[in-house]
């Protein structure tokens, strides 16, 4: 499952980010406690959702995204480490940035400034687990040669080099040897980031032109990083209402979509994510992959034993199979192709796996 973690400076909107997302409210933690929270948000998908009326299946399952929202302050979270390796375990930050105006906030607005704090505590507190290991490497690379500790030891000096020039980890080329030999240590500045603007209420519309925002803000476009945009006063509101309601008040705002649907887009294209879907009277499903993977891939993303018996796979584009009306008049068109192991399986291409077994 997709897992992001929810972080930025104090009063700048991330609860209420969470709540929105997951319609979760109150703290959920015992007073006087820090824990992190966790909330499962399904993926709006309109393709499976049409899918799911032709078939009229059972079951109509959509992807995940799991959100991890982390109490207090990033900064404290890099200093202390509290809550620091729940935060190691997720695929990406969601780091929101204030951009409104609030009497009740400490501090003018300045996205720019907050934004490279953050990233400074980031870089500080993964310099300080590099520096600790490359102490240990040396004095066990001391005692007895050994390839794959020197091996780490190269690749964790072009890291100290890196965020000793501020530079976060995410921005340092690295080769798929290189990643291998400091995976397990899973560094908070290597994390890809989704910077989410939280707008003022006069600025809500300008939601759906973030990276406009980003740029007058003063922000630069970063090495895996990708900028959205949300107005929580009013998506708090939002989350509140039905659907025909809130399609209503989103179009009074001058916006086309929720917040989810925004973010989670941001979120595949931040990492590279397409879906796929597979079809049938017991079930219609969206799966989560790589850009870029194999039908082999695919298979296995639904079962090993599938991946393991793999024959062939049966493709259609999600648009061939709507105007077919089904997989039979898709395959008297000759839209239902059969691809092998290394085909490279398209964003809301259906699939179905032939395979023994």
């Amino acid at each position: 499952m997709l897992r992001i973690g929810i972080v930025g400076l104090s009063q700048v909107g991330k609860t209420t980010l969470f709540r929105i997302l997951t319609h979760v409210h109150g703290s959920g933690t015992a007073p006087g406690k820090l824990e992190a929270r966790v909330g499962v948000v399904h993926v709006p998908d309109e393709r499976l959702d049409r899918l799911s009326n032709m078939y009229k299946p059972k079951k109509t399952i959509h992807a995940t995204v799991e959100y991890l929202d982390t109490p207090g302050s990033v900064i404290e979270l890099a200093r202390t480490g509290s809550q620091a390796q729940a935060l190691r375990e997720v695929n990406a930050l969601a780091h929101v940035v204030r951009a409104f105006e609030n009497e009740s906030v400490a501090g003018s607005v300045d996205p720019r400034r907050d934004i490279e704090n953050v990233e400074l505590e980031l870089i500080l507190s993964d310099l300080a687990v590099v520096e600790k290991r490359m102490d240990r490497l040396e004095k066990d690379i001391k005692k007895q040669k050994n390839a794959a500790l020197e091996k780490e030891h190269q690749v964790l000096e072009r890291c100290k080099s890196s965020l000793e020039r501020q530079i976060p980890l995410r921005e340092l080329d690295l080769s798929a040897e290189d990643e291998g030999a400091i995976r397990g240590f899973t560094f908070l500045s290597q994390k890809p980031v989704l910077y989410v603007l939280n707008l003022g209420e006069k600025d809500a519309a300008r939601a759906n032109a973030a990276e406009e925002f980003a740029t007058e803000a003063g922000l630069r476009q970063r090495p895996n990083t990708v900028v959205t945009a949300i107005c929580g006063k009013v998506e708090a509101e939002l989350a509140e209402l039905g659907d025909p309601e809130a399609a209503e008040f989103l179009a009074s705002y001058g916006l086309k979509e929720s917040a989810i649907a925004r973010l989670i887009r941001a979120s595949y294209r931040l990492l590279g994510l397409i879906s796929f879907f597979t079809v049938g009277e017991d079930e219609c499903r969206a799966w989560t992959l790589p850009s870029g993977s194999s039908a082999l891939d695919a298979a296995g993303e639904i079962h090993t034993d599938i991946q393991r018996g793999f024959i062939r796979a049966e493709v259609v584009k999600y648009e061939d199979l709507i105007a077919a009306g089904s997989m039979a008049e898709a395959r008297h068109r000759a839209q239902l192709r059969l691809e092998g192991k290394e085909y490279v399986v398209g964003d809301g291409e259906v699939v179905h796996f032939r395979h023994s077994g």
